[in-house]
């Protein structure tokens, strides 16, 4: 079994920062890729930012300069990094993780449980 679990988000006022982690664990064979997707009330799911195991990363264009994803392979972990926060940034944040678990041989798709994140003075 999987788990994908998410931790920080919170309110903050426009201009702030907030640090978002997660971490994959369990039986896993392998970890593809991590990153996030966001959604807003009334909105679909957008991508924010992913990175994959060699390092590439790649960010929605609305984040480019003010967010900043990393990794550390070792832990499975993702962290986001969200700087020069605006009221358009609130939306429930979901992590995934692309990876291949040690009962199978393709990479499946693991959503952790959301945390939101609230931009507002």
């Amino acid at each position: 079994q999987v788990q994908v679990v998410e931790s920080g988000g919170g309110l903050v006022q426009p201009g702030g920062s907030l640090r978002l982690s997660c971490a994959a664990s369990g039986n896993i064979y392998s970890v593809v890729a991590m990153g996030w997707y966001r959604q807003a009330p009334g909105k679909e799911r957008e991508l924010v930012a992913s990175v994959r195991s060699g390092g590439n990363t790649n960010y929605a264009d609305s984040v480019k300069g003010r967010f900043t994803i990393s990794r550390d392979n070792a832990k499975n972990t993702v962290y986001l990094q969200m700087n020069s926060l605006k009221p358009e940034d609130t939306a429930v944040y979901y992590c995934y993780a692309d990876l291949i678990p040690r009962t199978g041989w393709t990479p499946v798709k693991y959503w952790g449980q959301g945390t939101q994140v609230t931009v507002s003075s």
